[in-house]
């Protein structure tokens, strides 16, 4: 199943291997996947003598990890090819105590602290680009506490069990046995909605302030270049962010940085993380801020989980998040018919009847790619005239089974209870109403500022931006801005990292002023 090439590279990876890890198998006689299984499992065995697998009769198909004759508390459902093998592979190395997606000491201390006995299960497809994200921090919340076990499920081998559960929405994620999340998600958010549900014991926590000269809040291409500018002045820098690379990493192709002909948006993460790491800077993702106080001339940001951090220049660099329609009935079908990601769960509707709703670039790129799983695919744009790049709405004009709609608002979403059954529309031109019938909707319009907790300390305008001048500066001295989380127009990559790099250099100039 493996080729040569990449054993050899799994050779390298476990090379370092202390621990014996056993993959305890438990399958059917007659599973169809079996054969799969075993063939992928014992190919992974073979790179390393600290590696082997056992194979058990059971009623379906499972295997749990073991270290040193002991459960680690990570079980997989499934055959994990395609995208999830990484998260085996990381299961693994976590379990060692190794890979770079160990958080620091901070964020582990708060999975320890977690209350009670905690079992999670994550029901994936293979196809997901979102899945291994949320399976791999999850695996890793079981390795930090033996109090937390997971497992994930491959919904198309247990495809009863997904039915039942009417799941329409990849990452579905259950705690102990009731839904917490779908989507995707970040190991912080994870964290919060768990500390949410179980509680913390917050003695294993601490509460103590640390200080810096510049606190990024945000680690997208803005907060990138406002912590890399910062930092080469000598600066005593920390970024406080959710995750490195903000919506960059939900970007699948980039074709505008200047220089760069194209790459990803999961490229560029990983190229905006190898600069940081250059920089003696503090990396602390997996972190929210829920309040700033203001302190003299001091900024205290308090972190959900109760971490506090210091310093007399912010730089708020938050980003922006996918827009919702805000219509009734579109919060309670999040995952059972309304859905964010055509990459990820689209093929849920293979052969149905779906909406877009938004006609940019975004959504009319979802459309080609939905047309080609779908059976047909309704586009719904609230302007007279699409707002998409011309070459892109030729494409989409092509596919026979893509019917676009201008003109078009939306005013609510229909179900059944249980799932998405269609969509209310109002011609905004002639004012007739219709319902039209399907089987999900896929919103695409646009992004929302991530400048919410702020908008108490710094002055927002009527969208929620943060207002910044030529320099930068926000209406709350020492206190910066830069990215789509502003004012400043046009929220491409390339003007965030400009006006990143122009925070930093503003606050620095502050700095030698007396101004902070």
């Amino acid at each position: 199943m493996l080729d040569s090439s990449l054993k050899e590279q799994l050779k390298s990876i476990f090379a370092d291997l202390k621990a014996n890890y056993v993959m305890a198998v438990k399958v059917s006689a007659q599973h169809e996947s079996k054969a799969s299984l075993l063939e992928l499992l014992g190919d992974v065995a073979a790179c390393s003598n600290n590696l082997a697998y056992t194979v058990d009769e059971g009623k379906g198909l499972e295997f749990s990890l073991w270290k040193n004759s002991e459960k680690t508390g990570i079980k997989f459902r499934g055959v994990p090819n395609g995208h999830e093998f990484t998260s085996l592979l990381m299961a693994i190395l976590n379990s060692e105590g190794k890979g770079k997606n160990i958080p620091d000491e901070g964020i582990c201390n708060r999975v320890k602290a977690l209350k009670g006995t905690i079992n999670l299960t994550t029901y994936v497809s293979l196809t997901c680009t979102n899945c291994p994200d949320v399976v791999q921090s999850l695996n890793l919340m079981a390795v930090l506490n033996k109090n937390i076990t997971h497992e994930m499920v491959d919904g198309a081998i247990n495809q009863a069990e997904t039915d039942a559960l009417k799941i329409q929405a990849v990452p579905s994620v259950y705690a102990d046995g009731k839904l917490l999340h779908v989507g995707k998600s970040s190991f912080g958010e994870l964290l919060e909605k768990l500390e949410a549900k179980y509680g913390s014991d917050d003695k294993k926590c601490t509460n103590a302030v640390k200080n810096y000269d510049v606190i990024v809040v945000g680690g997208g291409p803005a907060g990138s270049a406002a912590a890399i500018y910062s930092a080469r002045k000598g600066l005593h820098v920390a970024i406080v962010a959710e995750r490195l690379g903000g919506q960059v990493k939900d970007t699948v192709g980039i074709e505008n940085l200047i220089s760069v002909p194209y790459t990803t948006g999961e490229s560029l993460a990983t190229n905006l993380k190898t600069h940081i790491e250059n920089y003696a800077i503090d990396l602390l993702e997996h972190r929210r801020v829920e309040k700033v106080e203001i302190d003299c001339k001091n900024k205290i940001l308090h972190i959900a989980g109760g971490e506090k951090f210091a310093a007399p220049a912010v730089i708020i660099a938050t980003g922006a998040s996918w827009r919702k329609l805000n219509v009734p009935h579109e919060s309670e079908y999040i995952g059972r018919g309304i859905a964010f990601c055509p990459h990820c769960d689209g093929p849920f509707y293979k052969g149905k009847h779906v909406a877009v709703v938004g006609g940019g670039n975004s959504g009319i790129e979802a459309a080609i790619d939905l047309s080609g799983i779908c059976a047909k695919v309704t586009v719904l744009e609230f302007a007279d005239e699409l707002k998409a790049d011309k070459v892109l709405q030729s494409k989409a004009k092509a596919q026979p089974n893509i019917e676009i709609y201008p003109s078009m608002q939306t005013t609510e979403v229909v179900g059944n209870g249980e799932k998405v059954t269609g969509i209310k529309v109002k011609n905004r031109k002639t004012g007739e109403e219709r319902t039209i019938d399907l089987d999900g909707v896929f919103v695409q319009i646009g992004l929302v500022p991530n400048g919410a907790v702020f908008k108490d300390t710094v002055n927002t305008n009527r969208f929620g931006e943060i207002e910044v001048d030529a320099h930068c500066r926000t209406s709350q001295a020492g206190i910066y801005a830069a990215g789509d989380v502003t004012t400043v127009p046009f929220k491409q990559i390339m003007i965030a990292m400009g006006e990143g790099a122009k925070a930093a250099l503003s606050a620095f100039e502050d700095r030698m002023r007396g101004v902070l």
